[in-house]
């Protein structure tokens, strides 16, 4: 599906954005250097990013039940003009990448455990 998106700047105070993926994935990624996204990435044509404060909505509704997660950490700045916000779930900005994600540019992988519900645990920090 092709968008025509409005390009817009970082909302303010989304200066970090994060990708929950598969730690195969991002293993597998660090070898190429670059993460090509997961399957509904590619089906969408865009790589699917959240803020912090979207990351708990996120993880319940495409992550529940899923073990040996991880979550991703990048400055929105660096990952240049084709990371754009586009309207999503119930008309919030999210952050979607429509490039290759270059794995030199995490600031930080961090390993995510589920809860009694098989939620994924978000750090409470990034919320």
């Amino acid at each position: 599906m092709h968008r025509h998106p409005l390009k817009s700047e970082h909302p303010e105070n989304q200066s970090i954005v994060y990708k929950i993926l598969d730690r195969a994935d991002w293993e597998e990624a660090a070898t190429s250097g670059f993460y090509s996204g997961s399957a509904d990435d590619k089906r969408d044509g865009f790589i699917h990013l959240s803020s912090g404060n979207q990351l708990t909505g996120t993880a319940k509704k495409f992550f529940k039940g899923r073990a040996h997660l991880l979550l991703v950490a990048f400055k929105a700045d660096e990952l240049g003009d084709k990371l754009i916000w586009e309207a999503s779930r119930g008309g919030a900005l999210f952050p979607h990448l429509y490039a290759d994600l270059p794995v030199d540019k995490a600031l930080s992988v961090f390993a995510l455990g589920l809860d009694d519900d098989g939620i994924p645990m978000i750090p409470g920090d990034l919320e």
